[in-house]
């Protein structure tokens, strides 16, 4: 039995009592060397100073804007019940399609919209895509994948791109939604939402902001109406068909009519031609007073379908700028430098040990 116990190593108790002791221990140890433990302090925070002077700011543009669906209102009361007890019925009703509930944050971090924002004008030689690789430095890293060992730049709209910019454009797309862009709903009950920009460039992180919104927009109501604006284009171009036959028809009748005036009325024949030609003219009048009233109805119905995104607070200059505070990163510098310290110490004290 002696034998078989022997097998197996004695593990003593858990004692926190000696755990604390023992960390007590390893304290008193570090503090036998207070004059190398200050200068390791000291240096510390000298790096930490450093690294906040060499710390390129950033500027935040901050854009806040209200969505308003007039189809939203229909179950408005229903949504605001259910959530106050914790339920989303955004999708039973009320707001559908493209701005129901939180496809609107979705859709303008979509990719599609990144990069059309990117290949606008960032002043008359460059646009945003390229403003931002040359911040960013991306420019100069991207030399090597670069044929002619020229900087590649980003031409406007980006119609005509090759595939290395299409994949470049992606690479930057990317890192803006990683950090730089967000959007957040304010407050679950109400149509409120904020989009938040930080870059190194001030004019850059203002003028992506404001056009991110612009694109999303133009992307959200084309989206919405498409429908509607089909059918009110093609009511359009029937309206002006049929309201040119019938000018033509009135003109024709009016000088069918003339010509009846000398006429013996013994003579029908040019009589029941006047009637055919009058009796075309109401039919197409009539086709054309029914179009008129379609047209009409359906412009009104796509006003009422169409979206409203306004704008309630805009990024103004200066922006807000993000610097690395000094006292921060004097006690970040002095408190690592204190940490890596510490645990030399005690693997070295544990080495001469054993």
């Amino acid at each position: 039995m002696s034998q078989e116990n022997s097998q197996y190593p004695y593990e003593p108790e858990f004692s926190f009592k000696k755990l604390v002791d023992d960390r007590l221990d390893d304290v008193k140890y570090i503090l036998q060397f207070k004059k190398a433990l200050l200068l390791t302090l000291i240096i510390g925070g000298l790096l930490g100073a450093l690294t906040a002077w060499l710390w390129t700011p950033t500027y935040t543009a901050r854009l806040t804007f209200v969505v308003d669906d007039s189809k939203s209102g229909s179950m408005g009361g229903l949504s605001d019940l259910a959530g106050m007890v914790g339920f989303n019925v955004d999708g039973l009703g009320g707001a559908s399609g493209v701005l129901a509930g939180d496809n609107v944050e979705e859709l303008i971090k979509s990719h599609k919209l990144i990069k059309a924002t990117l290949l606008t004008a960032y002043d008359s030689t460059q646009t945003l895509a390229d403003r931002y690789a040359a911040v960013n430095k991306l420019d100069k890293k991207w030399l090597k994948y670069s044929p002619d060992g020229k900087i590649t730049r980003f031409p406007l709209n980006g119609i005509h791109n090759t595939r290395l910019q299409d994949s470049l454009l992606h690479e930057m797309t990317e890192l803006i939604l990683a950090g730089d862009f967000g959007i957040t709903k304010t407050d679950k009950k109400l149509g409120f939402f904020e989009v938040d920009a930080t870059m190194k460039d001030e004019i850059l992180a203002q003028l992506f902001c404001k056009r991110m919104i612009d694109q999303s927009r133009d992307f959200f109501i084309s989206t919405k109406t498409k429908r509607l604006r089909d059918n009110v284009n093609r009511l359009q171009k029937r309206t002006d068909s049929i309201g040119a036959i019938l000018t033509s028809k009135t003109y024709v009748a009016a000088a069918a009519n003339q010509g009846t005036l000398d006429l013996n009325p013994a003579y029908t024949a040019p009589t029941a031609n006047v009637e055919i030609r009058e009796r075309d003219k109401i039919v197409l009048s009539t086709v054309f007073s029914e179009t008129v009233k379609n047209l009409e109805a359906s412009k009104t119905m796509l006003a009422q379908e169409t979206p409203t995104v306004q704008i309630v607070d805009e990024p103004e200059l200066p922006l807000k700028k993000n610097r690395l505070k000094f006292s921060i990163a004097i006690l970040s510098g002095m408190l690592l430098s204190g940490i890596l310290f510490s645990f030399y110490i005690l693997l070295t004290r544990k080495k001469t040990k054993t």
